[in-house]
């Protein structure tokens, strides 16, 4: 047995090696410069040793790995801007191709090396040991639910660099390779033996048998590319078959991503380019794309928030260091509607108990059953089982009585979103519960501060705001009032980390993040509306941006007659001053004279059908006094009004104190409202620009359409200093 640090390696009686990846310290095997020197030797003493026959590679965890560590390729970079700056840009430029070719250099050797090589895998197995498998002869995976496979690399701005994108298309038809690496979907492990990415699926304790027998039956050293007559699964690039794929492939492109995402123009452009081209070449043009895209700042402001920052956050970045962990075990939902009973799902999911309180018990149980429809559609899907079901319900338990909350950890209580009915709720919550028990508001627009004035403990007092659909929405803002402590804090966070969502923490203010930047969208599309603009191009000029919807479609989703409710309230408490006219009145005919309250009674902006797509309301025309001809509308400047409104607003939003974190604003607004995952994020779309070409693009806006786009002092300021969000965050840990 040789030593190394991150793999057990043994030779069997039938001169069968086992290469067992477990990296000391580590809860999952990451891909490092150590890990790429300690392979390169196994593979080394594999094809040198007359007496090994050929080697299974697997994990110790209980993962495969996660693929490799970013941190790793943002070093890489700060490399290249180093050597840049001293040696110039042709030096700077072989170094990064050298360098991102290495992992695809030690798998190809791997793969020509002469001796066959299987890779066993359980648990997840994700970007570049996935490429490391797919480099393998021979795959099998564990037939457990937790196994999975894929390449979800241009998650993060970025593309398989390490061989993915040229074996995997010349593993399955063109079409499916290139929606399998342009979605970066995980993949089952039944699913991936079927689209031909693996070889075998078996039970989890028979995996390395599997791979060793698969070797001692005589497996073959050579892949499919590398045998004589190798045909491509699709055909020749230039054959009547590939005619078929390309222009399609590409229309589906620029339909899905608005040229906005260069990774997977990249990946388009690396097939195509690849599968004309010998392995060796084609993996050489992978490497010069991979290089490239390294050197993007969609990769860089990607990486960033969805992976580091996600990772910082979803660690405990914001909990208070000095209190102990909080064990949590119930927890009581006051509010058994919608919102109320979503909650109570993924907090028995997480495995917790659940006390789901409504005013009677047929309410409370009909909140239960939200629960019993999740987990059905789930069993229908085939990713659960009935018995989970019922594990799942059996945590829940419906009641009408405040006293069943005496023994919780933890309260959330979600009833109707005003301030009378939340304060009579939150003292009749606090009439049943512990005295260190935690009481927290699921609110959207309520400030924490004002519910806490009807708690005898305000300290133990904590917003804690769901998006909804909850068990989709990754995003949980936990909201600080001014007096809310530590303790409250801490348990918000270890309560969001169990039921596996990512938390940002704000301080206190009417809309708190969010949905200040989501209103600050809808207002802008609203404002075109009324200037006359197409609502087609309204909607198309958001997508174009990057945005999911448009900002009519969005309006719709969280309900026209929200928006107006909102808009009322806002005007009752702080005046005519603090709303847009235009808006009231477009908001109110919808409302008032049309009955269009969105897609929850199918008519809003789009009408919406009971069978067939959504389309545009016909009558919108007829609510517009004036019109702009299409011809003359500048779409750029659109696209820059609707996300330079939601930059705007966040930028005042740290200026203001309720943003404390840049991480936090760009994780929010990404996994929160889908704010151009491109840019990485609100803040970063204005650091990346520079403060001062921002609010030179500001000025502009200001001048055309008003002093919505006036930038904040803190931008201006930083325009005159050179600063960027992050650089003064840094500064301030720093001190």
């Amino acid at each position: 047995m040789t030593n190394y640090t991150n793999f057990r390696f043994e030779v069997d009686a039938d001169g069968i090696a086992l290469a067992t990846w477990d990296m000391p310290g580590r809860s999952m095997n990451v891909i490092t410069g150590q890990v790429m020197d300690e392979l390169s030797r196994i593979i080394e003493t594999v094809a040198s040793d007359e007496a090994i026959k050929g080697c299974v590679i697997t994990s110790g965890k209980e993962s495969f790995s996660g693929g490799a560590d970013l941190t790793m390729l943002q070093a890489s970079n700060a490399e290249y801007m180093r050597l840049a700056k001293e040696k110039g840009e042709e030096a700077a430029t072989t170094f990064l191709f050298e360098e991102s070719r290495k992992l695809s250099l030690l798998y190809r050797r791997l793969e020509t090396s002469g001796k066959p090589f299987a890779a066993a895998v359980h648990g997840v197995c994700l970007g570049g040991a996935f490429e490391l498998a797919l480099a393998c002869h021979f795959r099998v995976l564990s037939d457990v639910d937790s196994t999975r496979v894929g390449l979800p690399e241009v998650k993060v701005g970025l593309f398989p660099g390490g061989g993915g994108t040229q074996r995997v298309a010349r593993l399955m038809q063109t079409g499916d390779a290139l929606q399998m690496l342009f979605k970066g979907e995980q993949i089952r492990p039944l699913m991936a033996r079927n689209m031909g990415l693996v070889h075998s699926v078996a039970p989890r304790d028979e995996i390395v048998q599997t791979a060793k027998d698969w070797i001692k039956q005589g497996g073959s050293a050579v892949a499919p590319w590398d045998q004589k007559g190798f045909k491509l699964p699709s055909n020749k690039v230039y054959s009547a078959a590939g005619m078929q794929i390309w222009p399609p492939a590409n229309a589906i492109y620029r339909r899905e991503t608005q040229d906005n995402y260069p990774a997977i123009r990249a990946i388009l452009e690396a097939v195509y380019q690849g599968l004309q081209l010998p392995m060796d070449l084609a993996l050489r043009v992978e490497s010069r794309w991979f290089a490239k895209i390294l050197r993007s700042k969609e990769a860089a402001a990607m990486i960033r928030t969805l992976f580091i920052s996600m990772q910082d956050l979803n660690k405990g970045a914001r909990r208070p260091k000095d209190v102990p962990s909080i064990t949590i075990r119930k927890v009581g939902v006051v509010g058994a509607g919608f919102m109320g009973a979503s909650v109570a799902y993924v907090t028995a999911n997480a495995g917790l108990e659940v006390v789901l309180i409504d005013r009677d018990m047929e309410a409370a149980e009909k909140g239960k059953a939200h629960s019993h429809k999740l987990m059905s559609d789930q069993i229908m899907k085939g990713r659960a089982k009935t018995a989970d079901r019922d594990a799942l319900l059996a945590r829940i338990t419906a009641s009408a009585d405040y006293k069943d909350l005496a023994d919780c950890d933890l309260v959330i209580e979600a009833v109707f979103e005003d301030p009378t009915v939340k304060a009579e709720v939150i003292q009749k919550i606090e009439a049943a519960i512990r005295p260190d028990c935690i009481l927290a508001s699921n609110t959207s627009t309520l400030p924490i501060t004002g519910l806490a004035r009807s708690s005898r403990s305000a300290d133990q007092f904590i917003g804690i705001h769901f998006f909804s659909p909850v068990e989709k929405m990754m995003l949980v803002e936990i909201i600080l009032g001014k007096e809310t402590g530590d303790r409250a804090l801490a348990t918000a966070l270890d309560y969001v980390r169990l039921i596996k969502k990512t938390p940002i923490v704000v301080n206190d203010s009417r809309g708190f993040f969010a949905n200040r930047c989501v209103l600050a969208y809808i207002l802008e599309g609203h404002l075109m509306f009324a200037e006359g603009l197409p609502a087609p191009m309204i909607e198309q000029a958001g997508k174009q941006a990057g945005m999911p919807v448009g900002p009519l479609s969005l309006n719709d989703e969280v309900g026209v007659d929200l928006g107006l409710k909102i808009l009322k309230a806002t005007k009752a408490q702080l005046g005519e001053a603090a709303i847009v006219p235009q808006q009231e009145e477009l908001l109110t005919r919808l409302v008032e004279k049309e009955g269009r309250l969105g897609r929850k009674n199918r008519k809003g902006f789009y009408d919406y059908p009971e069978a067939g797509q959504k389309r545009l309301w016909p009558g919108l025309k007829d609510l517009q006094t004036k019109r702009v001809e299409p011809e003359f509308v500048d779409m750029q400047e659109l696209k820059e009004r609707l996300l330079v409104t939601q930059a705007l607003e966040a930028a005042r939003t740290v200026e203001e104190g309720v943003i404390t974190d840049p991480r936090e604003a760009d994780v929010g607004s990404i996994l929160g409202f889908g704010f151009a995952p491109y840019t990485g994020g609100t803040l970063s779309y204005i650091d990346f620009m520079g403060a001062k070409s921002f609010v030179e693009l500001c000025r502009k806006l200001q001048a055309k359409h008003g002093d919505r786009f006036a930038p904040p002092k803190l931008l201006l300021d930083m325009a005159a200093s050179g600063e960027t969000f992050y650089g003064r965050a840094e500064a301030k840990r720093a001190a």
